[in-house]
């Protein structure tokens, strides 16, 4: 009998030991729950609320992704950061559609016919990718910097007063192309498809120079 209750009283023990430990497993549990919640406190989501609103409209906001700033750089919604960061963003793209343009053309064999320097080098013995750089002579390498600078600092860039549109518009008063018969939607539309262009060709001449580098063409052979 003595041994029966001796064993009962364990028992209950070890049940008072059990209930004391689950319960402060689930105290423990709904700690960490209100721990994680502070993340979303409202003054953080109001702030990814304002960004959103702020630039849900812009040009290259679309389906699937919508507004995506997963870094939280315009977070704050500030309109002449993310207007500085769209004026770089249409200017890399445009520069990277030209550069994807040059490299196809050159590794598919295609020159200019003549002579790129008076020493008899010609434009046909210059190879395509990195391999140009060092075979270009040093006034070829010195006139490109400086056609490029001369573009940097008179042409493209937004001129105020010369009656632009939009960021990127680097028409100046001088160059339409028939841009001023188009209609608002159409536009939108181009400006839309030169932005994604854009984005595809910094992605795409990446993916070519690191893919030369490698040794890994991802060109069909010619």
């Amino acid at each position: 009998m003595t041994g029966m209750c001796e064993s009962l009283l364990q028992l209950t023990e070890h049940n008072l030991t059990f209930r004391q430990n689950l319960l402060t497993m689930k105290l423990a549990i709904a700690a960490s729950l209100i721990a994680s919640a502070a993340a979303f406190a409202p003054a953080k989501t109001a702030s990814k609320s304002s960004a959103l609103n702020a630039f849900e409209n812009e040009v290259g906001v679309q389906e699937p992704l919508g507004f995506w700033d997963p870094l939280g750089i315009v977070a704050d919604g500030d309109q002449e950061k993310f207007d500085r960061l769209r004026y770089t963003e249409i200017k890399h793209g445009r520069i990277s559609m030209l550069a994807v343009a040059g490299y196809l053309t050159t590794e598919a064999g295609i020159r200019l016919p003549g002579d790129i320097s008076y020493d008899g080098t010609s434009f046909s013995d210059i190879p395509s990718g990195f391999a140009a750089l060092s075979a270009i002579p040093s006034a070829g390498l010195a006139q490109i910097v400086a056609f490029i600078t001369l573009l940097e600092v008179s042409v493209m860039k937004d001129i105020p007063g010369t009656g632009n549109e939009h960021i990127g518009d680097f028409r100046n008063g001088a160059l339409d192309f028939g841009w001023d018969t188009f209609d608002e939607a159409t536009k939108l539309k181009k400006r839309a498809i030169e932005l994604n262009n854009g984005r595809a060709a910094q992605m795409g001449i990446l993916a070519l120079m690191v893919h030369e580098q490698l040794g890994v063409s991802v060109l069909p052979p010619h």
